[in-house]
This record gives structure tokens, sequence and C-alpha cells, in this order.
């Protein structure tokens, strides 16, 4: 499953590019495939976080659930993303009370802040062993410049209810948290290994009688009071479906006009020495972001690497997702790592993938119900912060589908804002990365000259 490809600049070895991302394999008791018809209560399409959790909360309730996924459990954007348990710090939250409104944008918050303590919760019951470090998560600035921002951002979210305290620099270097990461907004959760995550809720879906089809693309449904999904050798029915596809839903013919599919790709080091660790120091290994246009994500990992994810993100025309090496992200992050981690000069990089997440023009979840029935659940545009938001929205749709109106449901419908056609979509997402990336530019030419004034 590995391609070498050329190194980034100033690497010494190639890049290996892993086309099933960081963390997973392909399972050893893949399921099978469909074949023939069968039918159940509820149909649920795309087995990543928020599949896997919708079909065990229903099962849970007494449901007969078929679940269908191209691939394998864990094959998309819950395999390959960076495992952190974040509530909303990682939103901006302005954004959210610009487009909604100060009540709304409340409910928005409570959605992603309660998503951390429900997945704590589910990975204790359901006996999941990810490697999960309840260290919290630093939005961390690397420059005096992101300050101001920060702390205002930080003051909104407050006030919509959001549980978050400033770190000052003097905290930061008494909890070893490396010197390139100056202040920081804290929240609760941290960091999960999201390979073994999602292999758990694999592991606890078949065990509770979900039926698994893995390596069967949806190729097409019918709608009506009884909707019938097509695949290549079978069929499936079922009174209600759930669209769990995240960046693949546009593939499928639907929110064609509401969602894009982003490429966002990482590195993951050679293991650290002992030595190197030490240098490091970062003791608690809490999870960080930055807070720049285009984030970077910098964590270290149980096995003992550190994994860096996001700094330039991709768009293929048409939404289209090919399963391909960005060797200019790859090479972007592998600077990031060179300048944020000096201690680490020399450590190689072991390899890289990259993915799709979902994302609106309003960077606000897309969840909704949709068909004459309205008997067809969709949940995407999670934006890159889906682990938490993702999995909670399971027990949402499966309350929803059990007869009951969740609040949180009925608070997050909103109207999302229709995507441009091609061509212009493609220069619309190009021009706005471009434009990221030049304030990203400038702040970074500012931390490379203030070192430099330094040494």
């Amino acid at each position: 499953m590995n391609a070498v490809n050329k190194a980034a600049p100033g690497d010494a070895a190639p890049l290996k590019f892993r086309s099933l991302g960081g963390w997973v394999e392909r399972p050893a008791d893949l399921q099978p495939s469909l074949e023939g018809h069968v039918k159940a209560d509820v149909i649920v399409v795309g087995a990543g976080f928020a599949g896997l959790s919708t079909a065990l909360e229903l099962r849970a309730l007494g449901a007969q659930v078929i679940l269908l996924e191209q691939e394998f459990a864990g094959f998309g954007a819950s395999g390959r993303n960076a495992g952190y348990l974040l509530g909303s710090m990682g939103i901006e939250y302005d954004m959210f009370v610009k487009r909604l409104g100060v009540e709304q944008a409340t409910q928005f918050v409570r959605f992603y802040d309660e998503a951390v303590p429900y997945v704590e919760g589910r990975m204790k019951a359901l006996g999941i062993d990810c490697d999960y470090n309840p260290s919290g998560v630093l939005r961390a600035g690397v420059h005096a410049s992101q300050e101001k921002r920060l702390r205002e951002n930080m003051a909104l979210g407050q006030k919509l209810g959001a549980v978050t305290r400033f770190v000052d620099g003097a905290e930061m270097r008494a909890r070893g948290i490396p010197p390139a990461f100056l202040f920081a907004a804290e929240q609760c959760g941290g960091t999960l290994n999201p390979g073994k995550y999602v292999a758990g809720l694999r592991r606890a879906a078949i065990e509770a009688g979900v039926k698994l089809y893995e390596r069967t693309p949806l190729l097409s449904f019918s709608e009506g009071p009884v909707i019938t999904c097509k695949t290549a050798h079978g069929s499936a029915a079922a009174p209600v479906m759930v669209l769990a596809t995240n960046a693949y839903t546009p593939q499928l013919g639907v929110l064609r006009n509401k969602v894009a599919a982003i490429r966002v790709s990482a590195i993951e080091t050679q293991p650290l020495s002992p030595q190197q660790l030490a240098a490091v120091g970062w003791h608690g290994r809490e999870g960080i972001i930055t807070p720049h246009y285009t984030m970077e994500s910098h964590r270290l990992t149980a096995h003992g690497t550190m994994v860096l994810t996001v700094k330039k993100l991709g768009y293929a025309y048409g939404s289209k997702t090919p399963n391909i090496p960005d060797q200019g992200a790859y090479a972007a992050l592998a600077q990031v790592l060179r300048e944020r981690h000096p201690a680490l000069h020399g450590l190689g990089i072991q390899h890289c993938w990259s993915g799709y997440v979902s994302g609106a023009y309003d960077f606000l979840p897309v969840i909704g119900a949709m068909g004459e029935q309205q008997n067809i659940l969709y949940t995407t545009g999670c934006s890159g912060h889906g682990l938490g938001t993702q999995s909670y929205v399971g027990s949402l749709f499966a309350a929803q589908i059990n007869g009951k109106t969740p609040e949180l449901l009925t608070a997050m419908q909103h109207k999302t804002p229709s995507m441009l056609p091609e061509p212009l979509q493609w220069c619309a997402i190009h021009s706005a990365f471009a434009a990221a990336k030049l304030l990203d530019d400038w702040t970074d030419r500012k931390v490379r000259k203030h070192n430099a004034s330094k040494g």
C-alpha cells in the first residue's frame, strides 16, 4: 500500500505515501460485500465515525441495521485524521455568530462541546483502547501578532458557553510545551489513535449485530416510503436511510451545491529517540493546533512519533477525491517540522498521507433530512473537526429515528450557502486557499525574522 515519491526539499530520504493513511490497515476479518437483496429498519451508508456510531446507537434501541461501506470501516477521513478529540475551540466563533446569531451559535457550540464527553463515555462503555490521552488541547500562537485574535475568539467562545482558559508563556514553559508555541487557549479533550478508535467501533458494531457490508459502494438509491439502495451485486431496502459519507457525499449526486471535498495531508516522523523526547520536553503530550488561517496541528503519538497535519489544503475539480499524494503539502509540513521543532534536526519522516474532509462555504456542519418523506438523514460539512461531532451525531440520529426530537438537531437547522458551479467553484476555493496562504506566510516570515534576530 506504500508508494515511494520524491523527497520534499531538505529531506534526506524519499517520503513513503500510504494510500490507507497512517493509522489503519485493511482488516483481517474484512466483511463480505453485499450480494442479493436484503431488508432492515435502517440503512446507513458510510462506516466512519458517524456511520458506525449511528448503527451502534440504533442497535441499542433494537433496530435492524444494514451498514454499507465502499472500502472498509475507517478507510475515509475517520482513519486519516490527526486524532484530536476536540470541542468547539477549533472553530471560528465569530463566523458562527455572524451566520446564525448568538442564540443559535450557542447551540452549535454546545453540540461541539458535548461531543467530547460523549466520545469519552463511548470509549469506556465499549472497551475501546485507542491510546486516549485526556491532556486537553492547546490552540497555540507562534507569533505575538496572533495573541489579540486568539484572545478575542476565546472570549467570544466563552460568551457562547465554551469552557476555555488562556495559557500564558510562563505556564507554557513550565509545562514543557515546545518553545515555538508562545501562548494558547486551552480546552478539555485530548488525542487518540483514530485507527484504533474506528476499529473499536467496527468491532462493537459487528458484535452488536449490525450487518456490515464492506467493499460495497452505493451506486444509486430510490426515494419513497421504502428506500432501495443499489450496489454492484445486490440491493438493500429500508424505510429510513442515513448518509454518513462525509467528503464522498457529492459523488453520490447529493448536496453537491452545499459541500465540497477538501484534501488535507499529514506526515509522520520516525520514532523519537529518548534523547530527542527529552530535548522536546512536552511531558503532557498535549495536542497543539495553531490559529493560522490554514492551521497546523502538532502531536506526539503513543508509539513515539510526531504527526503534523494540514498547513496546505487541496481541492480537485468537481469535488473529486483521488487517493493520490500531495507533494506540495508534505513539503510544507516538513518545513513546519524543521522550523517549529529545531531540537529534532535530522529526524526523518516515516510516511505521509492525504484524505478528504467536507466543508461548506460558511464552515458550519450540514446536518438534516431530505426526500419527500424526510426519511433520508445526512451529516457532512465537518470541516476537519469531525472526530467528536460525527460520533455524537449518531446518538442524535438514532433518537430521531426512534421518534424523539433531539433539541440539538432542531437547533442546527440553517440555510447553507450554495456552492458555485464549476469552474467557478474551483476558482473560488483555490483563491480562498491562496489568500489564506498569503496571510499565514506573512505571520511565518515574522516568526523567522524574530528567530533570526535572536540567533
